[in-house]
């Protein structure tokens, strides 16, 4: 395949490669910053799997949707609102958002931003934009797919990340409770 010969879905897939690229940056600079904290990681024996998973869905983008492939605007525009998504819940989280699962003794649990309405709202956006951006080339099957074998996935990471983090929820509920009395 030759520069002339992309299409859409191979450059969108380009484009997300380095949009990762750049978040697996900043992810390591907070690791780095919560690690001289004091912070441990959860499930690393996990995140191969969760690495591979993800790279195999941006692949099957780029090798597997034809470059001739069509656009359907509408799914396109609520993908494009699902970014916004993803960059407010890592906003959100800021210094705490990291690829792997870290958890910092004594911090509270993020319940700001689209924490108040679900409890893994980064899980939630990136499960519906596998599913969803090979739909918006007509690639309704490898959609269907990948969001099952991402849902799958990230499925056990939750199960780590609960387990990491439920003395950490245990504890904010309390001083949450304790501040309402």
């Amino acid at each position: 395949m030759t520069i002339a010969s992309l299409g859409w879905p191979q450059i969108i897939a380009l484009v997300i490669l380095l949009q990762r690229g750049l978040e697996e940056l900043y992810s390591a600079r907070n690791t780095r910053a919560l690690l001289a904290q004091g912070a441990r990681e959860v499930g690393r024996s996990y995140y191969p799997v969760v690495a591979t998973t993800h790279l195999a869905w941006i692949a099957s983008l780029y090798f597997l949707i034809p470059v001739d492939s069509g656009i359907y605007p509408v799914l396109a525009t609520i993908y494009l609102a699902l970014q916004v998504v993803r960059y407010w819940v890592i906003g959100t989280l800021g210094r705490y958002w990291t690829h792997c699962i870290y958890t910092l003794e004594g911090a509270p649990v993020v319940r700001k931003g689209p924490y108040r309405f679900l409890r893994h709202p980064n899980y939630a956006v990136t499960i519906t934009e596998t599913f969803l951006l090979p739909m918006v080339f007509g690639a309704f099957a490898l959609g269907i797919i990948m969001g099952a074998v991402w849902s799958a996935v990230l499925a056990y990471k939750i199960l780590l990340e609960d387990e990491g983090l439920s003395r950490r929820r245990r504890q904010t509920e309390l001083r949450e409770t304790t501040a309402v009395s």
